[in-house]
């Protein structure tokens, strides 16, 4: 069930009767989803030629209904023929429909148009899911999916929630299901529901009732009943507001409606405080910031209520905001599908900062949170067990929810990419180090240039990105006193031609030093003292990157035989070599080659080369090789 018909209820019947002996027309659709009768306007709508209007209704029935495949077929073909005049809460919804097909690389783009910068839910996913403090073991409560469970909350030793178990009751035109009671039941050992047993007809009546919560002497009860019918145009609704019961010699009574519920705006899913001196519930009452946002009234002792707050766009979106849940250490748990998650309503925790402030959400990941809607968990923090609903399966059910420590904590995980162009930088080699230097792992990455670690908890690491012909980067960090850490590196790698002029990367993709000719006498391949000097630069460069490795390359000019040309380059690349680790380098970096006479730089007509000539063919070239 879409969780949208909280912000308004249309108490109207289905229209579908009325319409059955006539011919479908625009009319009738629209009048049918103007009363909120999705599912018939949606019938109504399919007969149609799919014009814009049709198009965008027909995806607002599925999308409110969440039947999200027919709802992406709809507002596909409305993209596909009429993009250019859409409006943008349109994407939106679409977006949103798209994740809930986990098409996430169609919903990313769409959204990402939506909110003018780039999506990317499945490294989102994967980054909030190793980022939360606890993972969540869920169990389905009942073996009945279609019962439509959802808004649960603890009732001494037992649980209420809401329920479409009332089939006798009449039908509601949003989705032609029945209307919504409120039920009891105990929870076995397994998490099952059992001994369910509907609340007395003083709390259920002929309207929708949701959404429980009770004091801990289980004496007091606030709970969500919709309330008269009322007419603006053509549209008759009636809004969601919060009542009060007190439970007196074994039975509900003295059901008054709280004073800031209103037939202009709906209120709903109360949450208590810890401390009872607090009611938390959701509202699209005049000061929101978006479709539903969190508000919170102070009890006074005297029974009454403050004004209503709104907590701020810390926590509340243009979007939706709704069932606030707090737990033992005062943390605000709701739903949002204004924040970044996974597709639809999510799970959030709002750690509390002061008396009135809450920290910025963080979403609880993957292993509670789906692509569809989540949403009412409640927490006992003693047993580490509770319960929450979501209609990831088509309907909305209950589920047992218990908390175990996320050993996903225990990861690093980052990207290796371009210093200069940001470009991802995959077949980059990174390694991992403990303190003491030895070498733990090492991974080269894919194309997505990403690379993760398993690492421990207390301990301090160096990690290292490595690419040929760029700088390495590297960074420490350690796991902290718990051994909770999630960090998320980018490992920006300088390229040598970036970070050197004397560097230069050739057309053929070849990475040379330029350095000064190394000039060899006739036949001979001695280090004279200007060859020192240029070799003495390379040395000072060798030292300043300890992870270089080049290639020392020695050519002659064409005056002797092949073969003899052949053996005199390979002793003077042999005879560099040999001055680069007299002076420190490591020979395991260095490579020497002897070249002949078969590279000239300078091809003289005939053969016939001058003496300048020949001796600017007798040169060593020095090329990176890593």
């Amino acid at each position: 069930m879409r969780k949208s018909f909280y912000i308004l209820f249309a108490t109207l019947l289905s229209m579908t009767a009325l319409f059955a002996q006539k011919k479908a027309t625009v009319k009738q659709g629209n009048k049918l989803f103007q009363s909120k009768s999705y599912i018939s306007a949606a019938q109504v709508y399919e007969q149609l030629k799919p014009t814009k209007e049709i198009l965008q209704n027909l995806g607002d029935c599925y999308y409110y209904n969440f039947q999200m495949d027919n709802a992406v077929k709809a507002y596909g073909q409305l993209f596909f023929s009429f993009k250019d005049s859409i409006k943008k809460d349109v994407y939106f919804r679409y977006a949103n429909a798209l994740k809930g097909t986990k098409d996430y690389e169609k919903g990313d783009a769409v959204m990402t148009e939506y909110l003018g910068f780039e999506q990317n839910t499945p490294k989102f996913i994967k980054n909030v899911t190793r980022n939360s403090p606890n993972s969540y073991e869920l169990v389905m409560m009942s073996k009945n999916k279609t019962n439509g469970d959802f808004g649960i909350s603890f009732y001494g030793d037992k649980v209420a929630f809401a329920s479409l178990r009332n089939a006798e009751g009449k039908a509601y035109s949003w989705n032609e299901r029945p209307y919504l009671d409120l039920f009891s039941a105990s929870v076995n050992e397994n998490g099952q529901l059992i001994n369910v047993q509907p609340f007395p007809e003083e709390i259920n009546t002929k309207n929708h009732e949701s959404s429980a919560v009770f004091t801990k002497d289980g004496r007091t009860m606030y709970f969500n009943r919709t309330g008269e019918q009322k007419k603006i145009g053509e549209e008759r609704f009636a809004t969601v507001k919060i009542f009060k019961a007190e439970f007196k010699d074994g039975k509900w009574t003295n059901v008054t409606m709280l004073p800031f519920s209103s037939d202009e705006y709906s209120v709903e899913h109360p949450a208590l405080s810890k401390d009872e001196k607090q009611l938390y519930f959701a509202s699209d009452m005049q000061g929101t910031i978006g479709s539903m946002d969190i508000f919170v009234v102070d009890i006074n002792e005297d029974g009454t209520y403050s004004q209503p707050r709104n907590l701020g766009e810390t926590i509340n979106t243009i979007h939706r905001e709704q069932f606030p849940f707090i737990a033992d250490d005062g943390s605000l748990y709701f739903a949002s599908d204004g924040h970044q998650g996974m597709g639809n309503l999510d799970v959030f925790i709002s750690y509390k900062l002061g008396e009135k402030e809450f920290d910025k959400p963080l979403n609880l990941g993957s292993t509670i949170n789906s692509e569809m809607d989540d949403f009412n968990l409640i927490l006992d923090y003693n047993t580490g067990k509770g319960y929450f609903s979501s209609n990831r399966t088509g309907d909305d059910n209950l589920y047992t929810v218990t908390m175990v420590e996320n050993k996903l904590l225990f990861l690093v995980e980052g990207e290796v990419k371009d210093k200069k162009t940001s470009e991802l930088l995959p077949g980059a080699t990174v390694k991992l180090y403990n303190q003491n230097g030895d070498l733990l792992e090492e991974v080269v990455v894919g194309k997505d240039g990403s690379f993760s670690f398993n690492t421990e908890p207390n301990k301090i690491y160096k990690i290292m990105a490595f690419k040929d012909f760029y700088i390495p980067a590297e960074a420490t960090f350690d796991t902290g006193k718990d051994g909770k850490v999630y960090i998320d590196l980018e490992m920006k790698v300088e390229s040598y031609y970036d970070a050197e002029d004397i560097i230069n990367k050739q057309a053929d993709g070849t990475v040379l030093i330029e350095l000064e000719n190394i000039y060899f006498d006739l036949d001979k391949w001695d280090i004279k003292p200007q060859a020192a000097s240029v070799l003495d630069v390379l040395v000072s460069l060798l030292k300043k990157y300890p992870y270089m490795e080049i290639e020392i390359g020695a050519h002659t000019d064409s005056r002797a035989s092949e073969l003899y040309n052949l053996r005199l380059s390979n002793r003077r690349a042999a005879s560099a070599l040999e001055y680069l680790v007299k002076n420190g380098i490591d020979r395991k970096r260095l490579r020497s080659k002897g070249y002949g006479e078969s590279k000239p730089l300078i091809i003289c007509p005939k053969g016939d080369c001058t003496e300048s000539e020949h001796a600017t063919n007798r040169r060593c070239n020095f090329m990176i090789i890593k």
